[in-house]
């Protein structure tokens, strides 16, 4: 294969989002809402990866996320890498970070908890992979949340 020669073609403007794991790719998706874009998305999986293995890539036309879209991306697939693509050049790459706190993305799992029974936003603090609910304290794996 020509070393110039993509496995997805390139975008002028818009954002990439790489090095996601393959089983995650179509969560991402979902989670930045890009079945509902009307702008051009491209969706890739199962490629080679020396980071993950296999990876996902999607690349999206004339969309940049903002902060809270992209900490909801954290959640699920942590370590992506985002790359701001403008006039076909990358101008800002960064590697997806789980921030300290999640408010409003993560169910909590105790059925007892304040945020399952009255219209609240969830919170949770985040230690290594786990998370804190802040009303209950129960504990949850950051791998086997619920997203809201």
């Amino acid at each position: 294969m020509n070393k110039k020669e993509r496995l997805v073609a390139a975008i002028k403007h818009g954002t990439v989002i790489d090095h996601i794991p393959a089983n995650k790719t179509y969560q991402v998706a979902s989670l930045l809402g890009l079945f509902d874009l009307s702008t051009p998305v491209t969706i890739g999986f199962n490629y080679p990866s020396q980071k993950v293995g296999n990876k996902g890539i999607i690349k999206v036309t004339n969309k940049f996320f903002t902060d809270n879209e992209i900490s909801r991306l954290s959640v699920v697939a942590p370590k992506v890498i985002l790359s701001i693509i403008r006039d076909y050049e990358v101008v800002e790459k960064k590697t997806v970070e789980t921030p300290d706190e999640i408010i409003g993305i993560v169910k909590c799992n105790n059925p007892k908890c304040v945020t399952n029974n009255e219209p609240m936003s969830t919170h949770f603090h985040v230690a290594g992979g786990t998370l804190t609910c802040h009303y209950c304290e129960k504990e949850q794996d950051i791998n086997k949340v619920e997203l809201v």
